[in-house]
């Protein structure tokens, strides 16, 4: 059964996503929370699996700082919702150790979908905001975090596939494009983390921008 803590300022909203998590027989939402602060606090007392993270909320902790201090203090999996026009800091929560993000213009399918894919260990990027999101992150000046020259580490395929992630292409059809099984691209993204010390496929995106492997509007070969 999946723990779930629901994080969201608007109480309809939270109590929506509440009905139709809990509904799910193998889902249970644990806790709820209408600020960062308590969100931290409601984590730390339930031990969730997953928590749906809102990020602009009132208080002296909005969803990024929340999703830091859970990130680092739980094992708890942070899936961030996003209005998309208007939380341009969406990298930010993803830097902050969120493991992805979705629209919360979603069908109901979707977020149960997405926490189900979260729980599960993997990274979610809607693909109808990674590009926005990413050039805002590249617009923006930052020293680089791990150096370029890892990238020597990585094979031309393991390159080639990391690029793929970068532009949001799944499993399946970066196996199409490359001509390889879907077995084959799971072992290339496997080594790919495991040489570059990264979490999942979402800083695996975010490594590929700043180490300048990809640039926003390229599209892939």
């Amino acid at each position: 059964m999946l723990r779930i803590v629901v994080v969201d300022d608007q109480d309809l909203v939270r109590g929506g996503f509440m009905m139709i998590l809990d509904a799910e027989p193998d889902m249970t939402v644990v806790g709820e929370a209408a600020d960062g602060l308590d969100a931290v606090r409601v984590v730390a007392g339930t031990q969730p699996d997953v928590v749906v993270m809102d990020i602009r909320m009132p208080g002296p902790i909005d969803g990024i700082e929340a999703t830091r201090r859970i990130c680092e203090t739980t094992g708890a999996r942070v899936l961030i919702l996003t209005t998309f026009d208007l939380d341009e800091h969406v990298h930010d929560a993803l830097r902050a150790g969120a493991n992805g993000f979705l629209l919360k213009t979603m069908r109901r399918a979707e977020l149960v979908d997405a926490v189900r894919v979260v729980a599960k260990g993997e990274a979610l990027l809607a693909p109808t905001v990674t590009r926005r999101v990413i050039a805002d992150l590249v617009r923006r000046p930052r020293a680089a975090t791990r150096p370029p020259a890892l990238l020597d580490e990585l094979t031309n395929r393991e390159q080639e596939t990391l690029r793929l992630v970068a532009r949001g292409l799944s499993n399946a059809e970066i196996a199409t494009r490359l001509s390889v099984s879907d077995h084959t691209v799971k072992t290339h993204v496997s080594n790919v983390l495991t040489k570059l010390g990264l979490r999942d496929r979402v800083q695996a995106v975010i490594f590929s921008y700043e180490a300048g492997l990809v640039s926003p509007g390229d599209e892939p070969d």
